[in-house]
Formats: structure tokens, sequence, C-alpha cells
């Protein structure tokens, strides 16, 4: 009897589109630990902080993504790289301040406050090795099979 209920999983539907990476996942909490250590250890770099941690922050949320979703690594790239482009220009239209938040507050932390075009850069940067980077390995498994 047909109840107008969908029974196929959830699973099938999205063909496989959930599977954890423990590759990624490990990635990614490696990376979430260096930035960190990079802000509490290392305030006063203030170009590790400004730069390697927004190269950084990119390949973070690159890996946690692909830890749960086995998709496209470009696409993600490409998702990624628009997100932090939309936090950054959040920042420069001083949303978290508009949203109540004040200096302290984890989500004024999480937004931000300072707009920068060298926030982008580093962005894009981050974006652009980790492609590479995955570009090289396919290559080097396909070489390698």
């Amino acid at each position: 009897m047909q109840t107008g209920v969908d029974t196929v999983p959830l699973s099938k539907k999205l063909g496989g589109m959930f599977a954890i990476s423990r590759w990624h996942l490990v990635l990614a909490l490696l990376v979430f630990a260096v930035e960190v250590i990079i802000a509490t250890r290392l305030p006063h770099v203030s170009w590790i902080r400004a730069y390697l941690g927004d190269v950084l922050v990119v390949v973070l949320l690159y890996a946690m993504i692909r830890s749960v979703l086995r998709i496209n690594d470009y696409l993600v790239l490409l998702m990624v790289f628009v997100f932090a482009c939309g936090i950054e220009f959040a920042q420069y239209f001083h949303v978290a301040e508009r949203l109540g938040y004040v200096r302290g507050d984890v989500m004024y932390t999480i937004i931000g406050n300072t707009f920068s075009w060298g926030d982008i850069i580093c962005y894009a940067a981050g974006c652009a090795i980790t492609g590479l980077i995955v570009l090289l390995s396919g290559v080097y498994r396909r070489i390698h099979r």
C-alpha cells in the first residue's frame, strides 16, 4: 500500500555523499590544533596570526567539510573561499556590532571586526595551495596504481 511517504534512505538518495574520511578528519584536527597554538601562544608574532592563520583557516574548513562529505574537492574549495569572503565582507559592514555582539563575545570573535583585502588574498592562497596539493596527490595516485 502506498502511503505517500518516501521510504528510500537519505544516504541512498544522496548517492553516498556522506562518508567519514579519517584522513581529512585527522587533517582538520591537526590544523585546528595549529590554529589554537597560533591564537594562544603566538599572539605577539603578528604576521603568523594575521597571515598564516588566515591561510590555514580555509584549509581547516576544507578538511572539516571533506571529513564528512564525499564531494568534489574543488567545489569544496570554492564554497570555502566564498564563505570566507562572505565573513570578511561581513566585517566590512560591521555585522557583528549590528547584531549586538561586543568585543569578547565568541560570535564577535568568529565574525571579526576588521575588513582586509590582505585576508582575502590569504584565503585565496590557502585555497590555491590546497587545490594544488589535491591535484598533485591525484596525479601521484594515478601514476602509482
